[in-house]
């Protein structure tokens, strides 16, 4: 997620390169075995091209998550509903563009209020900082929609009223003070000078639940009620829990909790999932860049161990927005709780284990406003980018999939100890003590037939013991806090960037976005069947050449038997993100100039349209041609395809590399949506009955460093229009004539 760099105004270096496109990954692990005949055989691919649409533009406007189903052999395809829209056209217009017959208008946006009281944001920079805990964050990104019930309790089947909760992942500094932040000095001697400016950071950042409602049938508006009783933002300053096995441990003890069972806040909140007793998910990204640790320093301070920790995790350098440095200090550690350094006596006297609390799986009751989030600690510490809860069968497990969003990272899944029983439907947080504090955690390695393996990460299996050569793990909670390393230990495949995971309700079959890579991070020689491209991406003259593969694909595994507690899967690469006219090793899924895409991330599948597919972008691979987007989609299943050999070139290199496609999309895969520019459509929504579809725009115009004095040079206005910073927001999309979304 967020992998395109952001503008700042001010002195803090930071922001030039995104922490997604990093990668702190040096093992040696083998990816997989190349040039391995595969098992499954080539099949016929779909063939057909999109028709031409008619796009309505819409200017500046003014105005569970994931579910499953059931594996050996492939079972007959199940007949998909039909998409029911002509394709958009790419575009590079500061507006939304959709299909004919349908309306868009925005919800809810950076900076507005959510409680009484709480003035109309004025869009400048000077809106006080204090009523920040009570506005919309900014950077819109994963979400949910919580039927409501006319009791205010949760009825999955509401259709025209419920909660909202959704992510807010970053900020776009440039654009939320007067003129972008205060920094004086540079380098290691940055220092932030205001502080109400670090204050509304802080509240821009996490959760924001609310209230929705629709008036009228059908395509009826939507609005947001200002000032509902369960409108609410977690953020930075929030008191959490820590919970599961991990809580308590030493690593994880600092002043604020010595105990190691609190902490305060969550940050980079990216995908999200869901629970089946309706709480939200909210999974901590790109946590460790906000960290203040001059290496130099504190080095000499640190253990082997921990230096081994903090090279995985990236936990280094002077704190992407400088929260650190802010002076003085508050007696509780406001703004020094950020730094990561060991200052103190112990851990007790200092935030050295600050790092250590962040990188988990929020649990949050959007029903009680006064409750408590927890961290679940047995779902592993690492740049979480979703939860998505898999088939919910009465009896068996329940299961989450996951991904860590950098390059050369892992896939995961979570499997309860205790089985699902539908009477813990209303347990609230109660419920998540039961099933999410006690669980196996795998991670994923990719055979190159097909096939592949869940590897458990625990104490004494798979590599992971106090002798290990990767790190020496003490105990169980060192195994969860240290996911990366035990995921190392086991020798788990590396992946392209992977974000998002969706399971289609349809069969249960798991999808998983990697968003792209570089020559870097996975070098020609270095390519494997889950990850076999290698390529030149050919750009505009404004625009430089990338190598490795820059538009990214979109993996997809079956759990054998159907069974989300089995720990083998077969897998094939359901689509891979091209230009339409790239030549046929590149263009693998046989993409038209209405569905080519690049840079796969957000992605989910709608429940009151099972079997349909929503892919969202968020690309800086093919933006010479086209803004970010999102795709309707009507896959098939594992094994509808079979096996192909790609040919990589670079240079004077040539390898050739044998991989598992699925059948091409032909007519199923069409562009429904292209966004405004500079932005990333992220975070998808539906109501109980598919009748309204809600869609994050995030950070549009973050491209460019503004000139506040010519406000049009900023590189959007998008949705206020006119002269206007742009700001994320929430748009909710309808049909004319009032059907489901897509068919």
């Amino acid at each position: 997620m967020h992998s395109r760099s952001s503008a700042l105004v001010g002195a803090a270096p930071s922001h030039a390169i995104d922490p997604d496109d990093i990668g702190y990954n040096t093992t040696d692990n083998p990816s997989l075995e190349t040039l391995v005949a595969a098992r499954l055989s080539r099949r016929s691919w779909l063939r057909g091209g999109l028709g031409t649409a008619g796009a309505a533009l819409l200017g500046s406007v003014g105005l569970s998550a994931c579910g499953g189903g059931g594996d050996g052999d492939p079972a007959a395809p199940v007949a998909p509903a039909q998409l029911g829209f002509n394709a958009v056209a790419k575009s590079r217009a500061d507006a939304l563009v959709l299909p004919a017959g349908y309306t868009a208008s925005v919800l809810y946006r950076l900076g507005d209020p959510i409680a009484a009281g709480v003035p109309d944001y004025r869009n400048d920079g000077t809106d006080a900082a204090a009523t920040y805990d009570r506005r919309a964050g900014d950077h819109h990104d994963g979400m949910s929609f919580f039927g409501l019930s006319d009791s205010g309790a949760w009825n999955a089947a509401a259709t025209a009223r419920g909660l909202l909760a959704m992510n807010h992942e970053a900020i776009t500094p440039a654009f939320l003070h007067p003129a972008g932040q205060t920094v004086s000095g540079s380098g290691n001697a940055a220092r932030r000078t205001v502080a109400d400016e670090v204050l509304r950071e802080f509240y821009l950042h996490g959760v924001s639940v609310l209230e929705v409602a629709r008036t009228g049938s059908g395509n009826g508006r939507w609005s947001y009620a200002r000032d509902s009783r369960f409108n609410r933002r977690v953020h930075t300053l929030t008191p959490m829990l820590l919970s599961g096995p991990a809580a308590g441990s030493a690593a994880l003890v600092t002043k604020y909790a010595t105990d190691g069972r609190r902490t305060r806040g969550t940050v980079n909140n990216c995908a999200n999932g869901t629970t089946p007793w309706g709480t939200y998910l909210t999974c901590e990204e790109n946590w460790a860049g906000y960290f203040r640790r001059i290496a130099a320093t504190d080095n000499p301070r640190r253990s082997a161990k921990e230096l081994t920790a903090f090279a995985r995790y990236g936990v280094a350098g002077t704190g992407r927005e400088l929260w650190a440095t802010v002076s003085p200090d508050t007696s509780d550690g406001l703004y020094g709780r950020w730094n990561a350094e060991a200052t103190g006596a112990s851990a007790a006297a200092d935030y050295r284990n600050g790092p250590n609390t962040y990188g988990w799986v929020v649990e949050i009751d959007p029903f009680n406003p006064d409750s408590t989030p927890r961290k679940r600690t047995a779902l592993g510490r690492m740049g979480h980018e979703g939860a998505c809860l898999g088939p919910v069968v009465a009896g068996q497990p329940l299961v989450w999939y996951m991904g860590d969003d950098s390059r050369n990272e892992y896939a995961y899944k979570f499997v309860s100890t205790q089985p699902w029983n539908p009477a813990d439907a209303a347990g609230g947080l109660a419920a998540g003590d039961k099933y999410l504090d006690s669980g196996r955690l795998y991670v994923a390695k990719f055979n190159a037939d097909g096939t592949g393996a869940w590897l458990e990460l625990r104490l004494g299996v798979n590599g992971i013991t106090s002798s290990s050569g990767v790190y020496p793990f003490a105990d169980a909670a060192d195994v969860l806090i240290h996911a990366r390393l035990a995921a190392d230990a086991a020798d788990a495949t590396k992946m392209d960037r992977p974000e998002w995971t969706a399971v289609n309700p349809k069969n249960g079959d798991m999808y998983l976005t990697l968003t792209n890579t570089n020559a870097a991070s996975r070098p020609i020689d270095r390519t494997d069947a889950a990850n076999p491209r290698f390529y030149n991406d050919p750009k505009g003259t404004s625009q430089t050449a990338q190598l490795g593969n820059p538009n990214g694909h979109v993996v997809r595994l079956a759990d054998t038997g159907r069974d989300p507690a089995a720990t083998t899967f077969r897998w094939d690469i359901y689509l891979f993100g091209a230009r339409a006219t790239a030549s046929a090793d590149v263009n693998l899924s046989n993409l038209t100039a209405d569905n080519d895409f690049s840079s796969p991330d957000g992605m989910w599948f709608s429940q009151a349209t099972p079997g349909l597919l929503w892919l969202q972008t968020d690309d800086g691979a093919y933006t010479d041609v086209t803004n970010c987007m999102m795709l309707a989609a009507l896959p098939g299943q594992v094994g509808d395809g079979g096996a192909r050999t790609v040919t990589n070139v670079s240079g004077g290199t040539t390898r050739t590399q044998s991989t598992v496609v699925g059948a091409a999309p032909g007519t199923s895969l069409r562009r429904f949506l292209v966004g405004p520019r500079e932005c990333e459509i992220t975070g998808i929504a539906e109501s109980g009955d598919g009748r309204a579809l809600f869609v994050n725009i995030q950070h549009p115009g973050e491209d460019t460093a503004p000139d506040f004095a010519n406000p049009a040079s900023f590189g959007s206005h998008w949705p206020d229009g006119g002269s206007a910073r742009p700001r994320s927001a929430t748009i909710v999309i309808t049909k004319d004539d009032g059907g489901k979304i897509g068919v």
